[in-house]
């Protein structure tokens, strides 16, 4: 065989490993939220992600009660397809407000994981009907962060 069918054929094996552990990955959210869901019948969920700049991404996963309280807040983040969301407990028990304050907690933690959130809480806020107005004040200071 020449060097280029080579080539192509490690190619080909290179996007074939990707894609199973990009399905992987998918497969591992799709579980998460489906627990999700089933848990917390009550209240909503905000999916939000950012994405880094040399490939490190973060998603967020927020849920609250009625109340807009945070029963549960998850991280995914990192470079690879093997990254699983992570509980983050020092941020649940919170009023969803205290989230979306760009002076509260929040605003000492990493801008991707910032900016996901922001966008968590607008889709929180999109499913309560509370309207677009509430989060973009906090997504632009997170945005402005990253």
């Amino acid at each position: 065989m020449a060097i280029w069918q080579w080539a192509i054929l490690a190619l080909a094996a290179v996007w074939a490993l990707q894609s199973f552990g990009v399905w992987l990955q998918m497969r591992h959210y799709t579980d998460v939220m489906k627990g999700i869901s089933n848990k917390y019948s009550e209240g909503f969920v905000g999916a939000g992600n950012a994405k880094g700049r040399l490939g490190k991404g973060v998603i967020v996963l927020v849920v609250v009660d009625k109340a807009l309280r945070v029963e549960r807040f998850l991280e995914m983040s990192g470079r690879s397809v093997f990254a699983k969301f992570a509980r983050v407990p020092e941020y649940e028990g919170l009023p969803l407000d205290a989230l979306r304050d760009a002076s509260g907690p929040l605003s000492q933690a990493d801008a991707g994981l910032a900016v996901a959130t922001a966008r968590a809480i607008e889709q929180i806020d999109k499913a309560r009907g509370a309207g677009e107005e509430a989060t973009p004040a906090a997504l632009r200071t997170a945005e402005n962060r990253a």
